[in-house]
């Protein structure tokens, strides 16, 4: 390590991963706009938040939790070009509400990361 690598880290940090907490709030709060799959959970999350990043092991743990909850559906839809059917995560009617309050604890993290940096 240089004294350039300390200056390069803080101009340049690396990306934050969620953990599942976060992710299953996170999840909620895209789930509310409408259905998504996992790769497309991803790749939103870098759009929207280039700074965080969520690897596959939390993103499928989390949706497990949230099929374990009642909290999603998920159904397989096949896609024109596409060879494979994608698994489809939809948020449960009864679960806006909660969903609502779990999503905005992820905004309010998030919007607290902003102001600090």
């Amino acid at each position: 390590m240089k004294i350039e690598d300390i200056y390069h880290f803080f101009e340049n940090p690396p990306p934050i991963y969620l953990t599942q907490e976060e992710a299953v709030c996170y999840i909620l709060s895209v789930l509310l706009r409408g259905e998504s799959y996992g790769t497309e959970l991803m790749q939103q999350l870098e759009r929207e938040y280039p700074d965080h990043r969520l690897s596959d092991t939390v993103l499928y743990s989390a949706l497990k939790f949230l099929e374990e909850e009642e909290a999603v559906n998920s159904y397989w839809k096949r896609v024109a070009g596409r060879g494979r059917a994608r698994r489809m995560y939809q948020l449960r009617q009864q679960w806006q509400s909660e969903a609502q309050k779990l999503a905005h604890l992820w905004q309010t993290s998030t919007a607290v990361q902003k102001n600090q940096n």
